[in-house]
């Protein structure tokens, strides 16, 4: 029998086409819960995969799960069953990359206020590089057993789109996994991929908080309480949170991401608008940094006399994300025996993900266990040459307009990786 790592050289589909899928997705992003033209392509592309041996397309397809999910099950005999899972939603930003295949979409969201739309936190890398790996493993099947499901997720970045699918009947349409993987490409350089035990992704609450205040004209401040000077105020102590109440050798992080107040240069507003996001690596700090920021919030409203408690209302929230252990062990093994090990190839102890995911629900809802890998996408010559000069800082980062992974190497890394973890588990 053929090794994985043989395997996967094997299977491996010609990347080709892949790369001008990718450039598709990346020119036709859509916003979370309206991915339906993603989810169409998706669609499309499982429908038409053609194998030498079969007259019929390999996988099964569950189109709209919990929105515009996309499940598809390729039973291939007796064994166990990996779940593997790709978020396909982009974001409302005004892509500045200058590529020629840069998105120039806007679309409504669901408040029907019109944005800009970018993949700018690279999940058009996560669908392309899962689709081809789902043709790599039913060129394989003859040699692994067992039953794979593929998950395409929407909505993600609310935080929303993993229990959308499970509420949506998810497990009432494929198997439970035995073991569910994940993976994120990062502003890593490319080639890079990497495990880690343990906690891979904080946790993240976001809300939106109204400051109120009294209107007046702004040459008579006396007459007013300026919801603008308190929200300065309110901005300000919130970060004391991170720096005088949070031990260094812990994590949190606590962001004012969005502040609207006034329309007229003469007129001090009666409210203020913020939008604020926070993070954190332990339960306990989680719990701690909320109560702070609730008794912060509620502190500088009653000191600056608002008429009105401000109104906090949460808009997302995000578990923390851990490894298992045994899952993550498995894992480790074969991805030491195919990549090379070292800074520029496999991390068994990568940098974990700052940000959150909501991945962790398709797991934890059916009480399985679940591995989340991360890999790289910065060019390499670009990266070596900001590290050189000490300027890695300038890398840009997921959610940034001019976050745009290089195809390759990233995509045969990423489709490696997913086609890897899957045979760790259903047997070569």
């Amino acid at each position: 029998m053929p090794s994985i790592s043989e395997t996967i050289t094997a299977h491996r589909p010609d990347l080709g086409p892949y790369e001008d899928l990718y450039k598709h997705f990346h020119a036709h992003p859509e916003l979370s819960f309206l991915e339906s033209a993603t989810a169409s392509t998706i669609t499309t592309h499982l429908s038409s995969l053609a194998l030498p041996s079969s007259s019929s397309p390999p996988y099964t397809l569950h189109p709209s799960i919990g929105g515009h999910g996309v499940a598809a099950v390729l039973a291939n005999g007796p064994g166990r069953t990996v779940l593997l899972r790709a978020d396909m939603d982009a974001l409302p930003v005004q892509e500045r990359t200058g590529l020629p295949y840069a998105s120039t979409v806007r679309m409504a969201n669901h408040e029907g206020e019109e944005k800009p739309v970018m993949h700018a936190c690279g999940h058009d890398m996560h669908v392309t590089a899962l689709l081809a790996a789902a043709e790599a493993l039913a060129r394989a099947r003859d040699v692994w057993t067992g039953t794979l499901v593929l998950v395409f997720q929407p909505a993600e970045e609310r935080g929303k789109g993993a229990q959308a699918m499970v509420d949506g009947g998810l497990y009432e349409r494929v198997p439970v996994p035995d073991v569910v993987v994940g993976a994120h490409v990062m502003p890593y350089r490319a080639g890079v991929i990497g495990t880690k035990h343990g906690l891979i992704a904080s946790s993240a609450d976001s809300f939106h908080l109204t400051i109120h205040g009294r209107q007046s004209h702004a040459s008579t401040p006396h007459t007013s309480i300026d919801p603008i000077l308190l929200s300065a105020s309110t901005i300000l102590r919130l970060q004391t949170i991170v720096s005088r109440e949070t031990d260094p050798s812990d994590f949190a992080v606590v962001t004012v991401a969005a502040m609207h107040a006034g329309d007229a240069e003469n007129i001090i507003p009666e409210r203020a608008d913020l939008k604020l996001d926070v993070h954190a690596a332990l339960p306990a700090t989680r719990a701690r940094v909320l109560a702070s920021m609730r008794r912060i919030i509620a502190a500088e409203a009653q000191a600056s006399g608002a008429p009105d408690a401000p109104t906090l209302t949460q808009t997302r929230q995000f578990p923390l994300l851990f490894n298992d252990r045994e899952v993550t062990a498995a894992v480790e093994k074969t991805f030491s025996r195919h990549f090379e090990v070292g800074q520029k190839a496999y991390d068994a102890d990568v940098t974990r993900l700052q940000g959150s995911e909501d991945f962790g629900i398709l797991a934890t809802a059916v009480g399985k266990p679940s591995c989340f890998f991360l890999y790289g996408g910065v060019d390499p010559q670009l990266w070596d040459r900001l590290e050189e000069e000490g300027r890695l800082k300038e890398v840009p980062g997921n959610h940034s307009p001019f976050f745009a992974p290089v195809i390759q190497p990233t995509l045969t890394v990423a489709v490696d990786g997913y086609v890897g973890a899957t045979l760790t588990f259903l047997g070569v």
